[in-house]
């Protein structure tokens, strides 16, 4: 199994989308906090808290739980550009065992996934601290939270990085695949975000979990003070953390038993 894990580590090391990753993880952290320090959050559309109160930093830092989409791609990107290459039949015929494979990439997509989060949090971090000494404006909220909720969303991510994995495998078609991940984050997420009634179930999505374990529901209620009915409800930190870890078991067997069952064609 090691064998195999260090095979699939060093195919995605040999190729680009590990410095895909790494760019978008620190313009997602860095770039982004950075920029919203700067600009000043009060001065958003909708008014953020600002850095110098309780909630202020926790808000903003809580911004780059919307760029999660990005490790969910990148795992569908993983599986489904072996299809499309034709890759994975020479790994299948190499180890038999394709169980055994899947395996093995999960475990690589999970360090990928955690990776890119520990960046995306310590850019997010840094650009915090360094853009309100720069601005000589004190922070608000005592580091403990602040930290806690960083690793949180590291966390958050290598379990996006999965369902984009689990996606990749049941779609296997690269474009469809990657246009799934797109249209659900951007388009039904969102919608079920607002729609009175139906927003209920949102705290059971993925994105209603990471944003119950980051303890990130500002944006939620702003949106709903806009429009009528109440905001989608938010879950608890622990529950967040169990439907996520749901989400994660779910898509790591999808993964597994998928290719077990299929044609490579």
């Amino acid at each position: 199994m090691m064998s195999i894990t260090r095979a699939e580590l060093l195919r995605f090391l040999g190729t680009r989308l590990w410095l895909v990753l790494l760019a978008a993880a620190l313009a997602s952290g860095l770039g982004l906090i950075g920029l919203f320090v700067l600009i000043g959050p009060e001065n958003a559309d909708p008014p953020m808290p600002p850095l110098d109160t309780a909630e202020g930093p926790g808000v903003l830092l809580t911004l780059v739980r919307f760029t999660l989409f990005v490790p969910a791609v990148a795992g569908t990107f993983m599986i489904t550009s072996e299809y499309r290459h034709g890759t994975i039949g020479t790994t299948f015929l190499a180890v038999p065992q394709r169980g055994r494979v899947m395996i093995g990439k999960l475990v690589v997509s999970t360090l990928v996934g955690l990776t890119y989060g520990v960046v995306l949090a310590l850019g997010a971090g840094l650009a915090l601290l360094g853009g309100s000494a720069l601005r000589g404006i004190p922070l608000g909220a005592p580091t403990g939270p602040m930290i806690m909720t960083l690793a949180q969303l590291a966390v958050a991510a290598a379990v996006h990085m999965l369902l984009g994995v689990a996606i990749g495998a049941l779609v296997r078609h690269q474009i469809l695949g990657i246009a799934a991940v797109l249209g659900y984050f951007y388009l039904v997420e969102p919608m079920l975000m607002i729609i009175p009634g139906v927003n209920q179930v949102y705290g059971f999505l993925p994105g209603g979990a990471s944003a119950a374990l980051t303890r990130s529901s500002w944006l939620t209620e702003a949106i709903a003070a806009q429009l009528p009915g109440p905001a989608a409800p938010a879950l608890p930190v622990w529950a967040g953390a169990l439907v996520l870890l749901g989400y994660a078991v779910a898509a790591a067997a999808v993964a597994v038993a998928l290719p077990l069952r299929r044609d490579l064609r």
